[in-house]
């Protein structure tokens, strides 16, 4: 930019700025289209993909680009079949072209891009390139004007010049940020499906995140408590041992000697106790620093309901075979099933036997941890 004139290089680096935050913060990334148009003195600019399908993704366009809802197909078609891109593919990747390298004014005559596409967007001249993405598409940086702002200039090529490679490099960190936070929100919807609850702690016991079962759990059971943020137990008693397995597990994390997770049982009154897991999440290291490690903590309740359709999809149980193998999952014998559900042993025992052949289970021990283990998975 040293070649630039002073105000003009002060607004390509305040651009390229912007591009690199906006890569870093997606929220950030509407309006770049505008920043660019007006950093290269023109009236409006589009971001967009080319994929192998033919499909077009635009990443981002100035407001007067924007195509109201009835002409979306024909706009569609028109982008699939960009002239300028079809030619730009032929010029070269990466290189900064303008309409007047693309086009002869003869071919504009004939062309119905420039004859019904064009006049309808308000543009005329272009200055811009095509480039590969990392996600294999073609990716295409459009900047434009109007036909009686003129055609643009060398300084003007040498300007989007500037700007093209850092936009590609937004783009790519862009992509790969947005890959890291689908990720992210991937396995923190899977610990929400899981009907175990799941909390992440740092090691004194910070609470990072807390899945939507965890959060069930504890709001049903008093014992658990939050104390500015920190995961604790009523009891101190228990609090000590909670702290002691956190933390050994966290020096684990680290790689130091520590025991690798245990557990401890969380009382509630007239009810069976919440058993509460702990274990190490060892960190990732990268380019940028070790990650911090962290410790998972698991909820699990003994008394959590079997669901009666789950069981007969999975099992292909009768509703009333079904109610009886949940019963069964709850501890109940066949006795005291056949008088909660108004029928005779017999035929309480006889359902009994169906169930065992439909799950290939022979004893009812063998059952009851089957259904247990077969349901304690993700929550519906």
């Amino acid at each position: 930019m040293q070649s630039l004139p002073a105000q003009e290089a002060a607004g390509l680096s305040a651009l390229i700025s912007h591009l690199y935050d906006a890569a870093l913060d997606a929220a950030l990334w509407p309006g770049t289209a505008s920043r660019i148009a007006q950093a290269l003195g023109s009236t409006s600019t589009v971001v967009k993909l080319h994929g192998d399908s033919g499909q077009v993704s635009l990443l981002e366009c100035t407001s007067n680009l924007v195509v109201p809802e009835r002409d979306q197909a024909w706009a569609d078609e028109w982008h699939r079949r960009d002239l300028w891109v079809e030619r730009s593919l032929a010029y070269g990747m990466s290189r900064i072209i303008t309409d007047e390298d693309l086009v002869t004014p003869e071919e504009q005559v004939r062309s119905g891009f420039y004859r019904e596409w064009l006049p309808y967007l308000g543009i005329h001249h272009l200055v811009g390139a095509v480039f590969l993405t990392a996600q294999g598409a073609v990716g295409v940086l459009g900047i434009h004007r109007p036909r009686d702002a003129g055609a643009y200039t060398d300084q003007e090529r040498r300007q989007a010049a500037v700007v093209l490679p850092h936009l590609q490099r937004a783009l790519r960190l862009g992509q790969h940020c947005a890959t890291l936070a689908q990720q992210h929100s991937v396995a923190m919807q899977a610990l929400d499906r899981f009907d175990t609850g799941a909390l992440i702690l740092d090691g004194a016991c910070r609470i990072l995140h807390v899945s939507a079962m965890a959060e069930t759990l504890m709001r049903a059971c008093p014992e658990l408590v939050v104390v500015r943020g920190h995961l604790s137990l009523h009891h101190p008693m228990l609090t000590d041992k909670l702290s002691t397995l956190v933390h050994a597990a966290w020096e684990t994390a680290h790689g130091r000697v520590g025991k690798p997770g245990s557990a401890l049982l969380v009382p509630r009154s007239r009810r069976m106790p919440l058993v509460l897991e702990v274990a190490p999440l060892r960190p990732a290291s990268g380019a940028f620093g070790e990650e911090r490690p962290a410790v998972l903590v698991f909820l699990r309740d003994p008394e959590a309901p079997l669901d009666v359709a789950r069981l007969r999809d999975l099992f292909g149980l009768t509703r009333t075979e079904a109610a009886v193998a949940v019963a069964l999952g709850r501890g109940q014998s066949p006795e005291n099933i056949a008088t909660d559900m108004g029928i005779g042993i017999g035929t309480a025992r006889t359902h009994l036997k169906r169930i065992l052949a439909k799950t290939g289970t022979h004893r009812q021990a063998q059952l009851v941890a089957l259904l247990t283990r077969s349901m304690t998975t993700m929550a519906s």
